[in-house]
């Protein structure tokens, strides 16, 4: 049996100025998405290296929870635990019962979700976005889960609105994810969206895992397999990143992998889920976040530096991607703070064509 807390928690002990992160174990849960906010929020350290986040696990009552796998956890905490939070993270279980048949919390989930203070930061992970929705918590918002479930999700709580193609989706004080490793780039995305984008990468380095992954869960939605194809746009993107502050053109992508321009971009999409305008935009939001948070550069200067040649451009793309403006961004990471809720669903809508012209 693994005991949870005491296994799991950092050696370091966080500040009590530390942002409380309770996660909520369920019977019948999956190990890997208990794991993943310990892993990531865990990880998410201040200049000093003293930890962000404080993260707990509560139980509907202390004691042995049962996984799926063949081992169970001893889980100290009780759900009264749930009244301390600043965030209630729900991974998904597969002994749901009458949540994920019926849409209707039990009387035990019931009353442990009553503990819960107004204005948490709720989040799930894939189908424990059942427990939120089933509570009430979806309505009217906007929502996603694991994309197999993605249909029975929307006949089950029509009154949410459900994005099954996208990883995550960031309603503020309600932020849901796609199918168990989305649970990691939402994760991400919450400490990006509270600490910025330079710890969100620090963690994302330690984790062994990208800090952003391109394109929505569309791309592994099952499908007749394709022909096997050696070529890939690889090289094309590792290429462009090297080059984000010069114009970039479809044409000099695709001749990087010796391909047409038609052929690239159905390549490309096939790869990333998204076109290449629209990955090299997310890209240069990206560096644009790090030299917001990194140094003092004059905005003409930022845009210059992340292909986006004006600030006005620069400032439209960034308050597209994350909800502020380039200046108000970095006044609230400058100086070690939060804007607030950011929106957003993690991957960029753009109007953007694949037209000869890939640039911002």
């Amino acid at each position: 049996m693994v005991r949870y807390d005491r296994a799991m928690t950092s050696a370091a002990t966080p500040p009590p100025s530390a942002h409380r992160v309770v996660v909520l174990a369920l019977t019948g849960l999956l190990p890997f998405e208990l794991g993943i906010p310990h892993r990531i929020f865990g990880r998410a350290k201040d200049v000093a290296g003293l930890p962000l986040y404080e993260i707990l696990t509560c139980a509907l009552a202390p004691g042995p929870v049962r996984t799926d796998a063949d081992f169970s956890i001893d889980v100290e905490h009780g759900p009264e635990l749930l009244a301390t939070a600043d965030t209630v993270v729900v991974p998904a279980s597969y002994e749901l019962g009458p949540v994920y048949d019926e849409g209707r919390l039990t009387p035990e989930l019931a009353a442990a979700l009553a503990h819960i203070r107004p204005g948490t930061r709720l989040v799930s992970i894939c189908t424990g976005g059942y427990v939120l929705a089933a509570a009430g918590y979806l309505d009217g918002r906007r929502a996603t889960t694991h994309w197999s479930s993605a249909a029975h999700f929307q006949r089950l709580f029509p009154a949410v609105r459900v994005d099954p193609d996208v990883l995550y989706t960031d309603e503020g004080d309600v932020l849901t994810s796609a199918g168990v490793a989305a649970g990691i780039d939402l994760c991400l995305h919450i400490v990006r969206r509270d600490h910025g984008a330079g710890v969100a990468n620090d963690v994302a380095r330690r984790t062994v895992v990208p800090p952003h992954r391109d394109g929505g869960q569309a791309q592994f939605i099952e499908r007749p397999v394709p022909q096997s194809q050696a070529a890939s746009t690889t090289a094309a993107r590792a290429w462009v990143l090297d080059r984000l502050h010069e114009p970039v053109r479809l044409t000099d992508l695709a001749r990087q992998e010796a391909m047409s321009v038609r052929t690239f971009t159905r390549r490309f999409r096939e790869e990333s889920g998204v076109s290449p305008g629209q990955w090299i935009v997310m890209q240069r939001v990206e560096r644009a976040r790090q030299l917001l948070e990194r140094t003092d550069l004059p905005m003409e200067q930022v845009a210059r530096e992340t292909g986006f040649g004006s600030a006005q451009s620069l400032r439209k793309h960034v308050q597209a991607a994350i909800g502020v403006n380039p200046t108000a961004y970095r006044r609230t990471f400058q100086e070690g703070g939060r804007a607030g809720p950011v929106p957003g669903s993690g991957a960029l809508t753009l109007t953007e064509t694949d037209g000869p012209s890939v640039n911002g």
